[in-house]
């Protein structure tokens, strides 16, 4: 009987191991819990690796080793499994990103958590970064205008645009878009200004070239996955990829999602619709965004830049020196080139 039971354990255990492995292969990656528990798949790497070090010890026991050598084969193979993906990912990313070129785009995102930033922090870190794109969830149009002000006095003038839910101030209901003069006019679309199509609860925003020229910019920011928006999570990762459904789109924010969410959400070989990763695609896709307040590795990976098949990332980095900043997100900066 008790070795029925442990036969029985141990399967629940491999076929749990196996869906927090690979939770899109399941479909059960925007599912309650799962969602949150994958989320910090660095942390659920070390829960695995702790559990086949426990097993391991309590294999010393001898009427306990076959079962013990059993779950530490389970937990042992879902380690490596885990480790593997993440490195994969990237889990150190770049101290500094290519030399900029006549074509390339930098692209830079920062929930700032409405005025825990000071405008004048987030100046400096785009221009020192050199930033064309800076996307701004939980940003106010007043401190997006003072963050470009703050620009243009250091030589880097930017154009803000913004989006808003109501009209009580509330920062979260705000996200705003600074973009270069350089890359030509910009306005936000009706339905975004309006919310007839936009995310469910925070806004995002659509930024189209006036000029009939340049990338789609979608600056995005979709609600946080809380047991009672879940199905507004779900719809606003859908809504997103929906965005990403065009050959020249450029899409950053706070997804609230790591790329763990996103299966069966991309479109012709795309991380969400049309649009990869960047930040996968170059080596810092598993350092954590948020929150600042522990480590980046332990970290969750859920703000992120995107670009459809017209643009190949080329560096990223996520900035780790402002844990202190004010914001509970790091910023996250990526280079772009056109594909050739």
């Amino acid at each position: 009987m008790l070795r029925l039971l442990g036969i029985l354990i141990t399967v629940v255990c491999a076929i749990a191991a196996a869906v927090l492995t690979w939770p899109s292969f399941f479909r059960v990656d925007r599912i309650y819990p799962i969602a949150q528990i994958i989320s910090f798949r660095s942390v659920l790497l070390a829960a695995f690796i702790a559990v086949t070090l426990l097993m391991l010890l309590v294999a010393l026991v001898r009427p306990m080793r076959a079962f013990a050598f059993s779950l530490a084969l389970v937990f042992g193979l879902a380690s490596a499994a885990s480790g593997a993906i993440l490195l994969t990912r990237g889990v150190s990313g770049t101290d500094a990103l290519p030399e900029q070129t006549d074509t390339s785009i930098r692209v830079m995102t920062w929930n700032t958590a409405g005025d825990a930033t000071p405008p004048e922090t987030v100046a400096k870190i785009a221009v020192a970064m050199d930033a064309d794109i800076v996307a701004l969830p939980e940003t106010t149009i007043e401190t997006g205008e003072a963050v470009a002000i703050a620009m243009r006095g250091l030589d880097h003038p930017m154009w803000a645009h913004h989006t808003e839910y109501g009209d009580d101030g509330w920062d979260a209901s705000s996200t705003t878009l600074l973009i270069s003069p350089a890359l030509g006019d910009y306005a936000i679309i009706e339905s975004s200004l309006e919310g007839t199509s936009n995310t469910s609860t925070l806004p995002s925003a659509v930024a189209m070239p006036t000029d009939g020229s340049g990338p789609t910019v979608v600056v995005a920011h979709a609600v946080a996955p809380r047991e009672a928006y879940m199905d507004s999570w779900r719809s606003d990762l859908q809504w997103l990829a929906d965005q990403c459904a065009e050959a020249n789109v450029i899409m950053a924010g706070d997804f609230n999602a790591t790329v763990d969410h996103f299966g069966g959400l991309g479109t012709n070989g795309g991380t969400l619709g049309d649009c990869h990763d960047s930040a996968v695609d170059t080596g810092s896709g598993a350092v954590g965004t948020w929150p600042s307040s522990i480590r980046a590795l332990a970290g969750a990976p859920i703000d992120h830049v995107m670009a459809s098949s017209h643009w190949v990332a080329t560096g990223s980095v996520v900035l780790r020196t402002l844990d202190g900043s004010g914001s509970d997100h790091r910023p996250l900066i990526v280079q772009l080139e056109p594909a050739e």
